[in-house]
């Protein structure tokens, strides 16, 4: 049976981490391993700022590219001899960056990023792929563009589910003849006219969810900064706990509620087989982490979920007529089309407010579309705040110096939009 492992920005961002992924590899020598690899650190942050730079004509993208170069050739020099070939082959990946920039921006902007954005992955399964080589660990590196096959929706594209399960077994299958572990990269694929995707931000759990559905794979393992899913995000809250077990049921909820630590689309395939998810501690390996299966529903803590960098659009009509059904169903078209996932939002007789994450490029477009039919306001910098199994100890907590814009309580989930309170100076 085949496993996957996804391995994330954070346990391959220097030469030492790469070290320590080779070491956990090692410890399954018996397995067949799909390794899912994203990029190197924040190098998709760094790959973002080169498109956003190229997109706007700025002089910045040499330096940009060339910041991105030496970082990871900082991490080469300290795993490989002067004149070992993998410089050679990270050196063509870097030439397809170059051959974007010196080209004339494309019409679709979307297209333009996926082509730049998705080099990351290809540099650290490279590095990954060629260091376990070295390591004495046999592997073979595979480009995901040839199995995960997608629409031509860029940034945010699409699975065609049936040439993957069809590539997979083609492709991917074959490989384990030649050795144990194929090295892939998360996040990217291909439209079925060889064109770059990606499958919208932190999508490289995804693309585990991906391999195992169409493997019908053992397990997914997840190998993250922290010893598995916590109650809240360790760098907001302090006295978290780990959670031993979830259902399928309250992973996606969580997920859909904002919680980073695995992509919102990865349980859906996996579920759909009844393939278990484990997400385990690439810092403490041999600690077990939580594992996401089928099983009877759990009494579970209050978890807590927090988003910042909310907005809230307040969308009225002018001439104080009713939003009616013709008017909402025009605002969610455009809230569709243009990507907009909805956090929150509530009508009134006049009105329609929704909170989503902010996108200055979204909101705009969405903002010319709708036109001068309704005035809108926004509300920025605010906070999203969602308390499963929520008591009333947590939720009192977590109004403490907040100013509470939005509330909605459905069975067991709370949600508040927030933002913080004024500071009151009595002289």
């Amino acid at each position: 049976m085949y496993k996957v492992f996804k391995f994330g920005g954070a346990s391959v961002r220097d030469a030492e981490a790469i070290r320590n992924v080779v070491r956990i590899l090692k410890k399954y020598p018996n397995d067949k391993l799909v390794v899912v690899v994203s990029a190197i650190g924040k190098t998709t942050n760094g790959l973002e700022e080169l498109w956003k730079a190229y997109t706007k004509g700025s002089d910045k993208t040499t330096t940009i590219l060339q910041s991105l170069q030496e970082s990871h050739l900082r991490i080469a020099n300290a795993l490989f001899e002067p004149g070992d070939p993998v410089f050679d082959r990270l050196n063509d990946l870097w030439v397809t960056i170059e051959w974007v920039l010196e080209e004339e921006p494309h019409p679709d902007q979307n297209y333009t990023y996926d082509q730049i954005i998705s080099v990351g992955e290809l540099l650290s399964s490279t590095i990954l792929s060629a260091f376990l080589e070295k390591e004495g660990v046999s592997n073979t590196w595979m480009d995901a563009r040839d199995v995960v096959i997608t629409d031509d929706h860029y940034r945010e594209a699409s699975v065609l589910w049936d040439r993957v399960e069809s590539r997979c077994a083609s492709k991917v299958i074959p490989l384990f003849e030649q050795s144990d572990i194929v090295v892939t990269q998360g996040f990217i694929g291909s439209t079925l006219d060889n064109n770059t995707t990606t499958l919208g931000r932190e999508g490289s759990d995804y693309t585990a969810a991906i391999f195992g559905y169409a493997l019908n794979a053992a397990g997914i393992w997840i190998w993250k900064d922290v010893p598995g899913i916590l109650t809240a995000d360790p760098k907001h809250f302090n006295n978290v706990i780990k959670i031993e077990r979830l259902t399928y049921r309250e992973a996606i909820e969580m997920t859909y509620y904002g919680a980073k630590v695995i992509h919102p689309k990865t349980i859906k395939p996996i579920q759909n087989k009844l393939i278990p998810l484990y997400v385990r501690s690439f810092l403490d390996p041999e600690v077990d982490g939580t594992m996401i299966s089928a099983m009877d529903e759990l009494k579970l803590p209050p978890i807590i979920v927090l988003e910042d960098n909310q907005a809230m659009l307040h969308i009225s009509s002018k001439d104080f007529s009713f939003i009616g059904e013709h008017h909402l169903s025009r605002i969610f078209g455009l809230l569709a089309k243009h990507h907009l996932k909805i956090n929150l939002m509530r009508n009134t007789a006049i009105s329609f407010s929704v909170c989503f994450q902010y996108d200055d490029r979204k909101i705009n477009r969405f903002l010319e579309e709708l036109g001068d039919e309704f005035t809108v306001t926004m509300d920025r910098e605010l906070e999203l705040i969602t308390i499963r199994h929520y008591n009333a100890a947590t939720v009192k907590e977590m109004k403490k110096n907040k100013v509470i814009l939005f509330e909605e309580r459905i069975r067991d989930t709370i949600q508040m939009v927030t933002r913080p309170s004024p500071v009151i100076v009595r002289k």
